[in-house]
């Protein structure tokens, strides 16, 4: 038996278990004499490479710079991964009825395709009137800038020199009108651009979206099968299973809400007498899927669509001040009946996640930052080192508890709950 044991310890150290020769050298109890306690092998731990924060930070700053210099493959990616995890469910309960995914998939793009087409039908006439009226607009909203800003000193256009009988007179350039000249320009053409860039991620993100959707079993069922325990596999698929269920009802409170907003503010539209009420109303229901800057955009819009309609009076303040009580009834009493306790999220998240990917893609990004994060948020519950991210983005409507109470010891806590008893 003691012959075995070095070759028992070099088998150990072979494996990492004990610490190399060192330990070895030592002499055992044995042979150190009687008076002499044994000092027990500490099992080496396994480590990490060392990485520093730098080099972290650093890798970061470059795959947020890769995700905005990327936008056009991404984002298409991104978008139709949303929609897979909201229309899945769906292709899900026809195919248990026995309809394949395919089918499944092509009858939902269509709808959706559909959908798209009468919309797109409906705001043609008042869009193509609006871009006609563009021009005449754009002069009539400078006129009326001119009319207030001479009475703000320091803004007020420069005095025009009189014409006599040997020098005609020589106009003076106006440095705010040739900025407004200027950049009217540029806004068409950034706008032209943006429409092909459009149409292009609209198509790629269709196609996409039905390949997800014919797919999405298949390759759910693959990744489950790669990954070699069972209970990983089992909490992959809850979690992916969850934030289906989280995104996709998300999402559809959400448009029924701004659907809602949508039919409400073509109402008020209609009784302010702004023109194209529908077109109004359409805008306000898809750009209220941005949170915090969706209103925004909307009340600047229709402030200057009633600038252009009714001139600088006080009927120019009807149609945002009445999106602006509509919206306020929405976010504070409409939202919290139709979005649960659960699906609620923090204002401050919400808020900063609106930013930054608002900032990285635009529009597209703004729209899908408040499902992204509550994709977030669900991967959150089944990760010990993520937990303390989802506490910070999870809105709870009661008051957390004092600062005192938290550096109470838990057992003097939990004594001090049960003396108290049921509240």
């Amino acid at each position: 038996m003691q012959r075995e044991q070095p070759c028992a310890e070099a088998h150990d150290e072979t494996l990492g278990l004990i610490e190399p020769a060192t330990d070895l050298a030592k002499p055992s109890a044995k042979s150190a004499g009687v008076g002499t306690d044994p000092v027990p092998a500490q099992p080496a731990v396994r480590r990490a490479p060392p990485t520093t924060w730098a080099v972290r930070g650093l890798f970061l700053v470059a795959l947020v710079f890769l995700l905005k210099e990327a936008q056009p493959v991404l984002a298409p990616v991104l978008i139709a991964l949303v929609l897979t995890f909201v229309l899945a469910t769906p292709v899900r309960l026809m195919r248990r009825h026995g309809i394949p995914e395919y089918i499944g998939a092509t009858i939902l793009v269509g709808a959706l395709l559909g959908a798209m087409a009468v919309m797109a039908a409906m705001l043609a006439g008042p869009a193509t009137q609006w871009w006609e009226r563009a021009p005449v607009a754009l002069e009539q909203m400078v006129d009326e800038f001119d009319r207030l800003r001479a009475s703000v000193p320091g803004l007020a256009p420069p005095a025009q020199p009189r014409a006599t009988r040997n020098a005609p007179a020589q106009q003076r350039p106006d440095p705010i009108k040739e900025k407004i000249a200027s950049e009217g320009v540029a806004l068409t053409g950034a706008f032209l651009g943006r429409a092909i860039s459009f149409a292009l991620s609209a198509a790629a993100t269709i196609i996409l979206l039905f390949c997800l959707l014919a797919s999405e079993h298949w390759m759910l069922s693959r990744t489950v099968e790669a990954i070699p325990r069972r209970r990983s596999r089992a909490a992959l698929l809850i979690a992916v299973r969850n934030a289906q269920r989280e995104i996709g009802t998300f999402i559809a409170a959400l448009s029924v809400i701004n659907l809602g907003v949508g039919i409400v503010t073509t109402a008020a539209m209609m009784l302010v007498g702004l023109p194209n009420p529908v077109l109004w109303g359409t805008v306000a229901g898809v750009l209220n899927f941005i949170p915090y800057i969706g209103p925004l955009i909307i009340v600047a819009m229709l402030s200057l669509a009633a600038l252009v309609s009714f001139g600088a009076t006080l009927a120019m303040l009807l149609p945002p001040a009445a999106f602006l009580l509509i919206h306020a009834i929405e976010a504070n009493l409409v939202s919290p009946l139709f979005v649960s306790k659960r699906l609620s999220m923090s204002p401050v998240a919400v808020f900063l996640s609106v930013m930054f990917w608002g900032w990285l893609w635009g529009i597209a990004g703004a729209m899908i930052a408040v499902p992204l994060l509550v994709g977030i948020r669900s991967a959150c519950r089944y990760r010990r080192e993520m937990r303390l991210l989802g506490v910070y983005l999870h809105h709870k409507p009661h008051d957390p508890p004092s600062l005192a109470s938290l550096l109470v010891p838990k057992r003097r806590r939990a004594t001090a709950a049960a003396s108290r008893g049921p509240s």
